[in-house]
């Protein structure tokens, strides 16, 4: 199989599975406990139905949109995901260049292995930083005004991951950051000769966003679950959320609302926006699908908040089925996660490219020439 092979992200996924490692196919792949939520986030679109206008003259759309208050060629964004250069050793470059040329929304980690200041270097276009709650106060701060510093367009404070989720595909591969050669998994990067050498002869892998404060910054192997049980901060609550967004002080997002009170909350505390996710599944196994909460959120808080949909897309008509449900924008982090480990940039850009097609296309068929015509009488929820 290859890259001129893959026609939409289920093929991206394909690819990505037969160059990776097992290991680190599936700590992209996998979730928490049975993968319920996982499964969930993509099915649950398949429950709404879109109803297309015809005869609309529809030769002119227009596919941009304002979010958070920056301009984006498509209603998408590219969430931020974690430890991007041991998926491909060109990591978050590839994704920020991607993001870039395609004018989207991109997202870095606590945990991305470029920098603040790399990835603020590398971009123009609109970027956000997602943040995770230290122990570390120190660390917290020093992230925050880096942030400030590289002139970061908003930042997100993750909110649903307190502790780690179980993810039991990571502790039967052992899989750690950065990836270690197991002597159950020797095999696996023995077959896998691209990504073995380009792992060990390029650049060192690192979390550099950290190392001025932790060990786990400078190379030493942990597991995810392990870094997130010992350095995460569970005493964070809502005057947590509201101190950061203070000394932030520019564009705020909570990421992983699910409920209405929730989101009730968020607009208290002078969120500028928040997105519904579950984190990808990986966290509470057997919750609610973003889309599926979408309704009942946006009739909580709808006009008075951004609200982006984030989780399970893999679709352009994913993105289109979260807007007429009332969301400001759609996102995702395994939509370009399996292109970037299929084949770096050229891979991330195929993918963008090939939901751009399908949201462009999804637009003319329904008889939609503005993202503004989207609105919930276009689509029909099944019983």
């Amino acid at each position: 199989m290859r890259l001129a092979d893959c026609h939409n992200i289920d093929d991206f996924r394909k690819l990505a599975r037969a160059r990776l490692p097992f290991p680190v196919f599936d700590y992209i792949d996998g979730a928490a406990d049975d993968e319920l939520t996982k499964a969930r986030n993509t099915a649950a679109f398949a429950g709404v139905d879109l109803v297309p206008d015809v005869l609309a003259g529809v030769e002119t759309i227009d596919t941009s949109c304002t979010i958070l208050g920056r301009r984006s060629a498509l209603p998408l964004m590219l969430s931020p995901t974690a430890v991007q250069r041991a998926f491909h050793w060109q990591g978050e470059t590839a994704v920020a260049k991607a993001a870039e040329r395609f004018g989207l929304w991109f997202g870095i980690s606590s945990l991305a292995t470029r920098s603040i200041e790399e990835i603020a270097a590398l971009t123009s276009g609109p970027k956000l930083f997602q943040l995770y709650v230290h122990k570390d106060k120190g660390l917290n701060a020093s992230m925050i005004q880096r942030c400030q510093a590289a002139q970061f367009d908003a930042l997100a404070l993750t909110v649903d991951t307190i502790v780690s989720g179980k993810r039991e595909r990571c502790l039967r591969s052992g899989f750690t950051t950065p990836p270690r050669f197991t002597p159950r998994a020797v095999w696996s990067y023995a077959t896998r000769p691209k990504w073995t050498l380009d792992y060990v002869l390029r650049e060192k892998f690192r979390l550099p966003n950290l190392d001025t404060h932790v060990a786990e910054g400078t190379g030493k192997a942990v597991s995810i679950a392990e870094y997130f049980n010992t350095m995460l901060d569970t005493a964070m609550d809502w005057d947590t959320a509201a101190k950061i967004r203070q000394d932030w002080g520019g564009t705020f997002v909570l990421k992983g609302v699910m409920s209405a009170g929730d989101a009730r909350r968020a607009v208290e505390i002078g969120a500028d926006a928040i997105m519904i996710s579950n984190h990808g599944g990986r966290q509470l196994d057997g919750s609610r699908a973003p889309f599926d909460q979408l309704p009942e959120i946006v009739d909580a808080v709808g006009g008075r908040i951004e609200i982006i949909c984030d989780g399970g897309i893999r679709r352009g008509t994913h993105v289109l089925k979260a807007l007429c449900s009332g969301a400001t924008a759609a996102s995702g982090g395994r939509l370009y996660l399996y292109a970037l480990a299929a084949a770096g940039q050229d891979g991330v850009e195929r993918a963008l490219g090939i939901l751009r097609d399908e949201i462009e296309r999804g637009m003319r068929l329904m008889g939609v020439t503005r993202l503004e015509q989207l609105t919930s009488d276009r689509i029909r929820r099944r019983n």
